[in-house]
């Protein structure tokens, strides 16, 4: 007899209109059966969008929240006022989910590329996935 699923295999789910994904770990495999319980948590974005950072205004540090409907490479990159690229933060290939809280968030330490320190003022932050583009603003002060 063949094995259903293996270790590390993500199953979707799908409740309703929403859908939600699980990985199947060792525990799972050991037991022969997984109980997932279905909280509103556990489901996944039905679009991507990107969020206001927060702190906004922020000195000298800030996160980017963002959703994914879908697995996706991201990158964002961070503009000055007259939109000359100041930062680039390459988050690599991330699967679909909420991407809000600081241990997921895109990290922003108000530095450059070269790792100077910008000057207070406005900036622009544009999110760049797999078929979805958005740019927002935001605030340093010193």
């Amino acid at each position: 007899y063949q094995p259903v699923v293996e270790l590390g295999d993500r199953i979707e789910i799908a409740v309703d209109e929403g859908r939600l994904r699980y990985m199947v770990t060792a525990e799972d495999i050991t037991n022969a059966f997984v109980r997932i319980d279905i909280s509103p948590s556990l489901f996944l974005p039905e679009h991507t969008r990107s969020l206001q950072n927060y702190p906004n205004p922020f000195n000298p540090e800030t996160w980017i929240p963002f959703e994914l409907s879908q697995d996706s490479k991201v990158s964002i990159t961070i503009y000055d006022i007259a939109g000359t690229p100041v930062r680039n933060i390459s988050m690599g290939y991330l699967q679909a989910g909420s991407y809000v809280s600081q241990s997921k968030a895109a990290y922003w330490d108000g530095k450059t590329d070269t790792g100077e320190r910008v000057a207070s003022g406005t900036y622009f932050y544009t999110l760049k996935t797999a078929g979805y583009v958005s740019t927002q603003k935001m605030i340093i002060l010193k």
